[in-house]
């Protein structure tokens, strides 16, 4: 023990006590997906705080010289019955009493207890020594190592705290309906039980209208339970917003839904709206369960959802290599969907997998933030079949509570690519094909020398715009990686049927009987592909062969096609009130297909080019902006009028583009400029020309905002967010200072993201925020 004394004596300097906001890792290896619980334990280490599996501790030994690491072993707990439960062998769980999580009463995410067991191993030749060994060492050693054992115990891991990140799911908004609430004085009073669906007699799940007090059942759920459809149906009908839940109306409140809002919603009138129609909210009590109830209900039975989903089928466990499966983190479902297929893609199996052990050679001193380690980390998981292994009892990786295999929590790698993400850093569910996009930007960066992966999805865009008045027309070509295919919903091979569905439905809403379920319209893949190919008629064009406004088609084709195609069904619209509505089709993709109809042709023969002229200004320098747009406007009437003429028709601007250009950042003033001088050609043509003459317009949000000087600081969120795109503390700081007079910081970022993914050089990228000489020095790494 004298010779383990002297040596932690002299290894003393190098152990650290954790410090509030040092971040241990303690629940996974830097390099696998190891755990305390795996065979062999965690090493962590005493200086860095860093996880290592038994595989990799020597390694890092080798690499840094440290030699005091805490060796963590957990064994889960034998459990043991209680009273309170059914003989399952599991303890009684306090149910959650709030649909949030990391907060009290929420859902509680330590699922599992163990017996853990810590010590202090001393490398290399792996010398242990236990809390009881302490004792008899010097005080100065005692006290250090027992501060620092205690403190790596103590201290929160940091897939414990993203794991937990609080999110409350009852917080609900003020509805913009509750102030002014119409209250029709009709006479009705409600009684305070006894309630009854006005239409079919339900019982439960009812609403009251808070306008005209009528009284009728819930949704209907997506098993079939609930109710009817009948408050919603009123809603329709008579335009009256909120409705209450009777049952759930107590002293301290109740559930209010507002349909136009469509959602949960708060009404701090809600005593008087409902004294409106006789009921005391003072005196009512709960005699249903609410929807936070309802829902919190449906989470605790996913797992019974899911095995009912596949009753009737006899399920064969499988694992072994490439059939890793991996645990949900909460809202992880779109992250482990889209790398588990493209760890399928032998681009992405070769580029990491194969290399792991030389990427983690290279890997800088914290390989929890480097994006390539990650990625090797995670490939190696899912593909070698380590953690996909039979069930074996005595085999204490394997956890009999879930299934056959262990599979991968991808913690540390969901939080380093979500980094600084708005959304994909939150617990927020997600889309998959956002994410796609969001990881590909994020090879396309780490991968600027040597072999991209992400190359195996990108295609060539071409657009052919042909002038109907001069037959001239005009190419450009873009890089993509996702071809969004729409649906051609007049193309349902069911379209009787659906007719049919549509009469009978205007039927019960007339007769206020429960509408049946409707049928799912069938649409081939092919007309998807047609209707992908179907020319554009762009009715506004601006032709610079005849110097006027006329008629032109748009068609798009493939200038090049990827070695792996991904496609986007366009299942999301909008209706007349501009609301997103999904469509409920069913489209059943091929297993082979045939784009060699959709191949770009290039230039044909004898055709002629557009010439590249540019549209005539729709001002005059000396002439005073007027309006929104332009001296053609003035104060009541901000319409766009074509220069040649002061008394031409407004022309028509594609609405959807200025709406995407205003999202990004732009002015609308900018924005219909844009569509108006590209004649209606697209959000990339569009865009390009806005960016192209920024200095022309104070964006939005800036004219009033001061400019930034050396000396004034930045917002510590704006840096991040540059950070977090692959940029240098300095070089984000650097580009803030010296746009941030002119440009938004959700633009600056949306369009550096947009033209990483189509390669441009670093001048082109930031050109259009150039507002002084050598303004994107501080991007010369893009």
């Amino acid at each position: 023990m004298t010779e383990v004394s002297e040596i932690l004596m002299s290894v003393l300097s190098t152990i650290r006590v954790p410090r509030p906001g040092d971040r241990v890792h303690k629940d996974e290896c830097a390099f696998s997906f190891a755990s305390p619980e795996s065979d062999g334990g965690l090493y962590v280490c005493m200086n860095s705080f860093l996880g290592f599996g038994s595989k990799y501790v020597e390694r890092h030994h080798a690499k840094t010289g440290q030699r005091a690491y805490l060796h963590i072993t957990r064994t889960r707990k034998t459990q043991k019955e209680d009273d309170n439960n059914s003989g399952s062998g599991d303890p009684p769980k306090k149910k959650p009493t709030r649909l949030a999580i990391g907060i009290e009463g929420g859902f509680d995410v330590e699922q599992e207890q163990y017996d853990e067991e810590v010590k202090v191993v001393l490398f290399p030749d792996r010398q242990e020594v236990t809390p009881d060994d302490l004792a008899s060492m010097p005080d100065v050693v005692r006290e250090r190592v027992s501060l620092s054992m205690t403190g790596l115990q103590a201290a929160d891991s940091v897939s414990h705290t993203l794991q937990v990140q609080q999110w409350d799911g009852e917080v609900r908004q003020e509805s913009k309906h509750a102030a002014e609430l119409k209250q029709l004085d009709n006479g009705v009073k409600i009684p305070p039980c006894g309630w009854k669906c006005e239409v079919c007699d339900l019982q439960e799940n009812l609403w009251m209208n808070l306008t005209d007090g009528k009284v009728f059942c819930g949704r209907r759920y997506f098993d079939g339970s609930g109710g009817n459809n009948h408050a919603l149906l009123h809603y329709q009908q008579t335009g009256y917003p909120l409705a209450v839940k009777l049952g759930t109306i107590t002293p301290d409140g109740a559930d209010v839904y507002s349909y136009d809002e469509d959602d949960m919603v708060l009404d701090f009138k809600l005593p008087e709206h409902l004294s409106h129609f006789g009921i005391d909210m003072m005196t009512m009590e709960k005699t249903e369960r609410t929807m936070t109830e309802l829902e919190i209900a449906v989470n605790q039975r996913v797992g019974e959802w899911e095995v009912i989903q596949e009753s009737g089928t006899t399920l064969r466990p499988l694992w072994g290599p490439g059939l890793t499966g991996m645990k949900n983190l909460g809202n992880s479902c779109y992250l482990n969907s889209v790398m588990q297929v493209l760890f399928t893609i032998p681009d992405f199996q070769t580029k990491s997998v194969p290399l792991r052990m030389f990427i983690f050679n290279e890997a800088p001193s914290d390989p929890t933030q480097d994006f390539k380690t990650q990625v090797a980390k995670l490939g190696y998981g899912l593909l070698s079949g380590e953690y996909s292994k039979p069930f074996l009892q005595e085999n204490t990786e394997i956890d009999s509570a879930h299934g056959d295999q262990v599979g991968i929590a991808p913690r540390m790698f969901k939080a380093l690519v979500g980094r600084g993400h708005p959304e994909f850093s939150t617990n927020r569910q997600q889309d998959a094909q956002e994410f796609l996009l969001h990881f590909i930007n994020m090879v396309e960066r780490n991968c600027r020398s040597g072999m991209n992966p992400s190359e195996a999805f990108r295609f060539l865009v071409e657009e052919k715009i042909v002038c109907q008045q001069s037959q001239k027309a005009k190419y450009t070509q873009r890089v993509d990686y996702i071809v969004q295919l729409p649906v051609p919903m007049d193309q349902a091979t069911n379209m009787e049927e659906l007719q049919e569905a549509e009469r009978r439905r205007e039927e019960v809403e007339s007769s206020g009987a429960p509408p049946s379920a409707a049928p799912r319209a069938q649409i081939p893949f092919g007309a998807c592909l047609a209707a992908l190919s179907e020319p554009e008629t762009l009715t506004d064009f601006w032709s610079s062969a005849v110097q006027a406004k006329t008629t032109a088609t748009k068609t798009t084709r493939f200038a090049s096609f990827p070695d792996h195609l991904v496609i986007q069904i366009k299942k999301f619209t909008f209706g007349l009130d501009w609301v997103p509505k999904k469509l409920d089709v069913s489209i059943d993709v091929p297993d082979t297909l045939d784009l060699s109809a959709l191949l770009a042709m290039g230039q044909q023969p004898g055709e002629e080019l557009l010439p590249e002229v540019a549209p005539p200004p729709l001002m005059t320098p000396d002439v005073e902006v007027k309006g929104i747009l332009g001296f053609h406007g003035n104060e009541e009437d901000d319409s766009l009028y074509s220069p040649l003429n002061p008394h031409d028709s407004t022309p028509v601007l594609d609405d959807s583009t200025v709406s995407q250009l205003c999202e990004m950042g732009f002015p609308l003033e900018a924005c219909r400029k844009a569509v108006y001088y590209t004649g209606n050609t697209g959000i990339d043509a569009a865009m390009n020309w806005v960016m192209g003459h920024m200095e022309d317009h104070v964006l939005a949000g800036s004219s009033s905002a001061p400019g930034t000087t050396p000396t004034e600081s930045l917002p510590e969120e704006h840096l991040a967010t540059i950070v977090s795109m692959g940029f240098s503390r300095d070089q984000a700081t650097r580009a803030l200072r010296a746009t941030v007079r002119h440009v938004t910081l959700s633009l600056l970022t949306r369009v550096i993201q947009k033209y990483l993914m189509q390669g441009p050089d670093t001048k082109s990228i930031l050109y259009p925020f150039r507002m002084q000489p050598n303004c994107y020095n501080g991007f010369t790494s893009v």
